[in-house]
């Protein structure tokens, strides 16, 4: 067993909020979360796949919104994003949904705001809310449905009338349509699951320990070069 690996000391007065993908950077490799997430030494780059994305996004959103035409490069979803323009509710865009650590809804930049998330689409009907996320990558082989978990416990906080949300990852290239739904009565026990999530990730800032995790994107998909798991080096 490795022994916890102890990073240049790092003083936490607060653990910033997490999201979805944060918790999942942290999943996925402990260590590269310290370097993007705390003490920020190594950046991502944008590359031309997340570019694109948020090209799509503002556009769907524009679309839904306001009804800006459709960019010519991505009339191929104009039919599928008439669709959800054709739902029942109130549509919100790009909507900003957060929450402190009792599960309180607050506003996205509060001072003690402790998770973040933003829905592309949200629709409020009633005691039903249908959630959508969209995926501009090429495939649905590894959709993970945890993201519209998380983004249907938070509608149920900041819209107490809502019983029911339904929710669903658009993959806009593919045309799959990964879809989920969520009941009211079943979300403590759907906070446990996140809680002791977070609590993993809480640990590691509370004893600066920061243990690579090593697996198969390690070769070419890390940015972490001082690692030993490294591919790059």
């Amino acid at each position: 067993m490795d022994m916890p690996q102890r990073l240049k000391d790092v003083k936490m007065t607060k653990i910033p909020p997490w999201s979805y993908s944060s918790i999942k950077t942290y999943d996925q490799c402990p260590k590269k979360y310290y370097h993007l997430k705390v003490i920020k030494d190594v950046v991502e780059p944008v590359t031309e796949a997340i570019h694109y994305g948020k090209l799509f996004h503002t556009a769907a959103e524009e679309y839904i919104r306001d009804d800006k035409p459709i960019p010519p490069q991505f009339e191929f979803v104009k039919n599928t994003l008439d669709n959800l323009k054709q739902l029942q509710g109130d549509k919100h865009c790009e909507y900003k949904l957060a929450l402190t650590s009792n599960l309180d809804p607050c506003d996205f930049f509060s001072e003690n705001v402790w998770w973040r998330g933003v829905a592309d689409l949200l629709v409020i009907n009633g005691d039903e809310a249908r959630c959508i996320d969209y995926k501009t990558g090429k495939s649905a082989k590894y959709a993970d449905t945890d993201q519209l978990e998380l983004m249907a416990l938070a509608v149920f906080k900041h819209f107490p009338q809502v019983k029911k949300v339904k929710a669903g990852l658009l993959f806009v290239i593919s045309k799959n349509f990964i879809k989920d739904s969520y009941s009211f009565e079943n979300q403590d026990k759907m906070w446990m699951k996140w809680f002791s999530e977070y609590n993993r990730m809480k640990f590691s800032y509370e004893n600066n320990v920061w243990n690579p995790r090593p697996s198969g994107l390690c070769k070419k998909h890390c940015y972490v070069l001082e690692c030993p798991h490294n591919g790059r080096n």
